[in-house]
């Protein structure tokens, strides 16, 4: 099934909850990016800031038991070592034996739990390896494997732990309690108590707790948990102020407009925390080769215990069985099954610094393989704000021509009236307005203190017999005419501007590999190649329908390209699911967009679209990274063991060492700069 078919309207129904550790059992094949796949404290948690707390807090207790583990190792090798004479038979038992409950009970016990359903995982490999080194007299070497194995773990815990901080530090920053404006004056009460329709009041410097409708005239607010910019943005009355912005100006008020369980960060924090219910196709190969390689090496590992009494004249059994738990010590597949899930997370979470927010770590690895870019134009190249770019007026009194214009477009709700109204200011309401009458697919038509104005384009000169310059059509942009008592008296040009980063955006996609870069547009075809030729854009089509659209994309699929389609996440929805990956501009408080979209990009800059394949190509490159280590390494060690050459001590490190490594490797992309 395509995977865009598969894709559900409801986030609920697309994505599992991500857990922060749980065993891998026959019910949970596999592991989630941020699962500890090789964990040994059995549980399942929600990741919200009490259950961080609680994780917290649980790794630290567990500290201490390791912590005399340690200590009575280095003792009993330290002992050893100075051959004392009491330190022999039960006594040497009980230090190392004491040792190894400390760090391995959990490990054995869950070994027996899984007997029935996963008979092959880590947990039964390093059982029978520290207790068969047990039993054959190796103590010292059997509480180490165990030992720096849970040590591994803790390192494991601490980096998903870090990575989970530092994504909720980022989003989810919302005060508990909020300042309630009633009529008896302002009071604090819970965020979550508060409901749509109430008034609330954000002090300067404090953050937003719930999405509203600035009602103050205006404020400066840090968007950077949102939206990774640090630039303020300034909202004035009416526009709408989203819960995690920073307050920076002045006391203001905020008519609520979406419940706390409600608000964009709520709908972003839910889906950062569910990403990783999809897996990349490289984390589903390694879950499927561990399963196959770890009960052949298992094999192999009782094969060489045997075969060599076949085969070798001085056969000793414990030497075989040594070179066999060693064996099985290195076939632990927890460097693959822990680094690389650890790996796509680290790439969610570096993606959610930078304004970015992938759906699951499947469309990071997508976003390498993109080789066509397609774009919207309007909201995704350019600003999607139309703006008077210039007036050319034959009358005296200049000032006059475009407060009356202005007049005449106020009763008009096109983007073009309020850019022209926005433009005048509020001059247009000295005038005397009357007569107002819109002639659908031509303009408008008035009286504006006595005098009778056409407003329009040429048809509308053209109807009344208007005499205009026949070379004004031949104006790329969107053009006003005018006329005044019957007579043509100027033009006004509205454009919509390209945004400041629509060139850097180009340019970085070119040096990433993108090979096509396309744009697909409803407006005017001129408007839309004069866009394409200043951005040196491969193609562009303008005047689509939303179905002309599909079939542009339709068709560049068919040539075999990897398509990502980037638009407004409302209108382009169609075109968004179809395309390899659909990526929303602009999704902050946008449903449509969110639940479309494979990746929602928080800002409206386009440079986050080349961001986006780079953080996608980082991350598989760090991933094949830590497979050729541990499969580099234990294939190196594997062989030695076989021979007698390695011992417990390098097993360890080809085991539990390596996977260290990788973590530390998987880690690294959150502070990689992009």
């Amino acid at each position: 099934m395509n995977k865009k078919q598969n894709k559900s309207k409801n986030i609920e129904e697309d994505f599992k909850p991500l857990e922060i550790t749980s065993p891998r059992t026959a019910e949970a094949p596999g592991p989630n990016v941020g699962d500890s796949c090789c964990s040994i404290d059995g549980k399942t948690k929600r990741p919200g800031a009490e259950e961080h707390g609680e994780a917290a807090e649980e790794a630290k207790s567990s500290y201490i038991p390791t912590a005399i583990s340690l200590f009575l190792l280095l003792a009993g090798i330290l002992l050893d070592y100075l051959d004392t004479p009491w330190f022999t038979g039960y006594v040497r038992l009980i230090v190392f034996g004491i040792a190894y409950v400390l760090v391995g009970w959990r490990v054995v016990w869950h070994a027996v739990k899984s007997l029935r359903s996963s008979f092959f995982n880590e947990f039964f490999l390093m059982s029978i390896a520290t207790l068969g080194a047990f039993y054959i007299g190796e103590y010292a070497e059997g509480v180490a494997v165990m030992l720096f194995y849970v040590i591994g773990e803790h390192f494991q815990e601490a980096a998903v732990l870090r990575s989970r901080r530092s994504i909720k530090a980022l989003i989810d920053n919302r005060p508990d309690e909020v300042g309630l404006v009633t009529d008896k004056g302002v009071i604090t009460v819970k965020a979550k108590e508060v409901r749509v329709g109430d008034v609330v009041q954000v002090k300067a410097g404090e953050k937003v707790a719930l999405d509203g409708e600035l009602l103050s005239d205006r404020s400066s607010f840090n968007t950077a948990a949102l939206t990774g910019e640090s630039k303020p943005d300034t909202k004035k009355q009416g526009e709408t102020v989203l819960a995690g912005m920073i307050n920076l100006d002045r006391v203001v008020q905020l008519k609520v407009t979406s419940a706390y369980e409600n608000s964009a960060l709520s709908k972003i924090l839910k889906l950062v925390e569910e990403a990783g219910s999809r897996k990349a196709k490289t984390q589903q190969l390694i879950t499927r080769l561990a399963k196959v390689y770890t009960p052949i090496v298992f094999f192999l590992a009782v094969g060489l215990t045997f075969i060599p009494y076949f085969v070798v004249d001085a056969y000793d059994f414990n030497v075989w069985l040594y070179r066999a738990l060693v064996f099985l010590v290195i076939s632990c597949p927890c460097a693959l099954v822990i680094s690389i899930p650890l790996g796509y997370f680290g790439g969610i979470g570096a993606a959610s610094q930078n304004g970015l927010l992938f759906k699951g770590a499947n469309f990071l690895d997508l976003m390498t393989q993109v080789d066509t870019v397609v774009m919207d134009k309007t909201g995704t190249l350019t600003e999607g704000v139309f703006k008077v770019q210039r007036v050319e007026v034959l009358l005296e009194d200049k000032a006059w021509f475009m407060s009356a214009v202005a007049a005449i477009e106020n009763v008009s709700t096109h983007p073009v009236a309020k850019a022209i109204v926005a433009e005048a200011g509020i001059a247009y309401q000295r005038h005397s307005v009357s007569k107002v009458e819109e002639i659908p697919g031509h303009g408008l038509k008035g009286t504006v203190d006595g005098r009778e104005l056409l407003v329009g384009n040429g048809r509308l000169l053209e109807k009344f017999n208007v005499l205009y310059d026949p070379s004004l059509k031949e104006i790329v942009e969107t053009i006003v005419l005018v006329a005044v008592d019957g007579a043509y008296a100027g033009y006004i040009t509205i454009a919509d501007k390209t945004k400041e980063d629509a060139p850097l955006a180009v340019r970085r996609m070119r040096e990433l590999g993108v090979k096509k870069l396309v744009m697909l547009s409803g407006d005017k075809d001129s408007i839309v190649q004069k866009v394409a030729a200043e951005l040196q854009l491969d193609e562009a089509y303008g005047g689509l329908l939303p179905q002309d659209k599909v079939s542009k994309v339709e068709a560049l699929k068919a040539e075999g390209r990897m398509v990502a389609f980037v638009g407004d996440g409302i209108n382009d929805a169609p075109v968004i699911t179809l395309a390899d990956v659909g990526m929303a501009m602009g999704g902050l408080g946008s449903d449509a967009a969110i639940e479309t979209a494979d990746v929602v990009i928080q800002t409206d800059h386009p440079s986050k679209i080349a961001t986006a394949i780079n953080i996608g190509k980082k991350t598989k490159q760090i991933v094949w990274q830590n497979i050729a280590l541990a499969f580099g390494v234990k294939a190196l060690v594997l062989a030695f063991g076989a021979f007698g050459v390695a011992s417990m001590w390098e097993a360890v490190f080809a085991d539990v060492g390596v996977a260290f490594l990788a973590i530390l490797n998987a880690v690294r992309i959150q502070r990689m700069k992009f």
